[in-house]
């Protein structure tokens, strides 16, 4: 490892110091280490484990968890037909980085759909076939409820109740929409308009499946979805997105070693400036964290990427140190919380004593990792808000006393992590340029 990164995880070392962080020199040596050998476009296989993915990704990624996650993804994933369909599902998000996140948020899945047939229009209609299949089979049952399906762009303005959607935007279905097969609304003119699920087909566009999943041995629920990347492979081998964009796999463990040649297949046509792509798609989530929708937590993570990938590798060491941190159960506290919005959706059959049992859980570990008074202040909250969380549970709805309380405490978790980017000055000037 050259003395520039040395230099620079001293500095690193003494702001972590400084702002409480518990960062291990020897660890961050190791990792830095371990990360400058790597080549940036290596895919590599843990065959004791039986995942792959880029290597740089493997050497945050934790197989402890494997099991779990490989039982949620039997939920997620779509199934192979031979000559038609073929897949690859990958863990994405903070679940592909397991080593370094002790308490992860959502269970994030990523899956490569590639669809071979005679013409672009044929593949778009398996697609849709297959995505509203999907959705109906896992639509509601004890253990899980399906809460949207990303699928469409918008061919016109349309105003669905009081939400207006511009044309081109990404259409969100509904459980009633997708088992009708089509969504009522209105044109700017005010004229009603229905746009079919077929209709969607035409011009594909983001693809997206969320569930709120229960797991019954853990008594928590957590936030499930998969982001499809869908492909078109001609007869005459020519590989195409149907988004217009094939991704990269910079950030996604694959969970089956056998799905080997279907990414091996696919990466051959990832474009040459992905990883520029990449970096830059995350810097605009970032930006729009720390700007519009000030989320803090949400933009350390996005943040966590873009430096492991473009070489500010003792920024990136900080980050990982930082989510390591028993503090950064905080960030579970907004997972939580969003996973509570969505369990309390019209019509699920989700045991919602759960999400008592999960705020319990919670709570015990804020006490157990944080001290003074920043634990008193947060677990005042988080108790007020599960008081209010087993009233609404009674009457079915959450009710505007709990979304204040979810407030308060998203704020609170905002400015804590707030104050652990913008307190290392190498990260703070990054910020700032973004800005």
């Amino acid at each position: 490892m050259s003395n520039e990164y040395q230099e620079e995880l001293k500095k690193i070392l003494e702001s972590a110091q400084r702002l409480g962080v518990e960062m291990d020199e020897s660890d961050a040596l190791q990792w830095l280490t371990a990360i400058t050998a790597q080549q940036q476009s290596n895919i590599a296989l843990d065959e004791r484990a039986g995942v792959f993915g880029h290597s740089v990704t493997l050497l945050d990624f934790n197989d402890a968890e494997l099991a779990h996650f490989r039982r949620i993804g039997k939920l997620v994933e779509f199934a192979d037909i031979p000559g038609k369909v073929e897949t690859a599902l990958a863990l994405s998000g903070s679940a592909a980085q397991s080593k370094i996140q002790t308490y992860p948020g959502d269970a994030d899945y990523f899956e490569r759909v590639n669809i071979i047939a005679p013409s672009k229009e044929e593949a778009c209609s398996i697609l849709a076939d297959i995505m509203r299949e999907k959705a109906l089979s896992t639509m509601k049952g004890d253990t899980y409820q399906l809460i949207e399906v990303k699928f469409g762009s918008f061919p016109f303005d349309f105003q669905r109740g009081n939400k207006l959607s511009k044309q081109g935007s990404p259409m969100c279905w509904y459980p009633p929409e997708i088992q009708a097969g089509q969504m009522e609304g209105e044109t700017n003119d005010g004229e009603k308009a229905a746009i079919t699920w077929q209709d969607a087909a035409c011009d594909p566009g983001w693809c997206k499946l969320d569930w709120v999943v229960a797991d019954p041995v853990r008594k928590q629920l957590v936030n499930a979805s998969n982001m499809l990347d869908v492909t078109w492979e001609a007869p005459d081998g020519t590989v195409t997105p149907l988004d217009g964009y094939l991704d990269g796999y910079f950030q996604e463990v694959y969970l089956d070693a056998e799905s080997i040649p279907v990414l091996s297949k696919l990466v051959k046509h990832v474009s040459g400036d992905a990883l520029d792509d990449y970096v830059a798609q995350l810097e605009k989530e970032v930006k729009k964290y720390i700007t519009k929708e000030e989320n803090y937590g949400k933009a350390a993570k996005r943040l966590y990427n873009i430096f492991r990938l473009t070489g500010r590798y003792a920024d990136a060491a900080y980050l990982r140190e930082l989510f390591d941190e028993p503090a950064t159960i905080l960030y579970q506290i907004g997972a939580l919380i969003r996973t509570v919005e969505e369990s309390f959706q019209p019509g699920s059959q989700i045991d919602r004593s759960t999400i008592l049992n999960q705020t319990d859980d919670l709570i015990l570990g804020v006490t157990t990792a944080l001290e003074g008074a920043k634990e008193v202040e947060i677990v005042r909250m988080l108790l007020n808000f599960r008081s209010l969380l087993a009233d609404d549970i009674n009457r079915g709805s959450l009710s505007p006393q709990a979304n204040a309380a979810r407030a308060e405490v998203v704020n609170i978790v905002n400015n804590f992590f707030r104050e652990k980017l913008t307190g290392v000055p190498s990260i703070e000037a990054y910020l700032e340029g973004l800005k």
